[in-house]
């Protein structure tokens, strides 16, 4: 594993399935990380509890990432508290499915706020403190629902293509910066995220997979990593698929 001793790291969405494996794999790998939870306490202690070890390594704060202001302070504290910000992972996210014809509103404007606008303004602060070192690391998680499109999910889809675009535009502008943005696209993987569906819809999407297969939260950290680390000097604006062959 790479060493990423000295680098400071924010990852979204880090106290549970893929959020938390890679705020681990970071951790594991030596970097300091601040990790954002959206307001699940118990899932915050119970990450806390069980990686005591690291207590002096990461920070756990309690962010809305749809909110311009909450986001603003957080970046604020990270800047005056750790001095440099190298690798922003955004992974927070959320599903609130219903066909078109019948989703509300308020549906789609929760998906769109948390899943795009909220990596819209976490990856805005955190290029304006990697641009006073000119250098830096964001990936984006998004998902192939961006590019194939679910039933249901019109709103979730929207919102992670909306990443996609989002990271190869802002790949073009910072690259001088030493800036790269790329994303991650994880297929179905073994979290609550996928575990509250039917248990028919799960079988019926894993037939889907060529693996036949799930994917663990830890493969999709192992390609976070890389993104991240001195062997990725030279990918910027790209998708890495962690999907099974989907």
């Amino acid at each position: 594993m790479e060493d990423f001793s000295g680098q400071t790291v924010v990852v979204s969405g880090a106290t549970r399935g893929i959020g938390r494996a890679i705020a681990v794999h970071f951790l594991e790998a030596g970097a300091t990380v601040i990790g954002i939870y959206a307001g699940n306490t118990a899932a915050a202690a119970s990450f806390s509890d069980e990686f005591k070890r690291f207590s002096s390594k990461f920070e756990l704060l309690k962010c809305n990432i749809a909110k311009e202001a909450e986001v603003t302070a957080l970046f604020a504290m990270v800047e005056e508290k750790y001095q440099s910000l190298d690798i922003l992972v955004n992974n927070a996210g959320i599903r609130k499915d219903a066909v078109l014809a019948l989703m509300q509103t308020e549906q789609w404007q929760q998906v769109i706020d948390i899943n795009l606008t909220g990596t819209y303004l976490m990856a805005k602060q955190a290029v304006l403190l990697m641009m006073q070192n000119k250098y830096g690391r964001i990936i984006n998680i998004t998902s192939p629902v961006a590019k194939l499109g679910f039933p249901g999910q019109a709103n979730y889809a929207a919102s992670k293509a909306g990443q996609v675009a989002l990271t190869k535009t802002l790949a073009k502008e910072v690259a001088k910066k030493k800036i790269t943005v790329n994303c991650v696209s994880p297929g179905f993987i073994s979290t609550d995220f996928i575990n509250d569906l039917g248990k028919e819809q799960l079988t019926a999407y894993k037939k889907m997979v060529p693996m036949r297969r799930f994917g663990t939260p830890e493969e999709v950290a192992d390609a976070v990593l890389f993104l991240a680390g001195n062997r990725a000097t030279y990918i910027t604006g790209t998708v890495l698929e962690v999907n099974g062959g989907l």
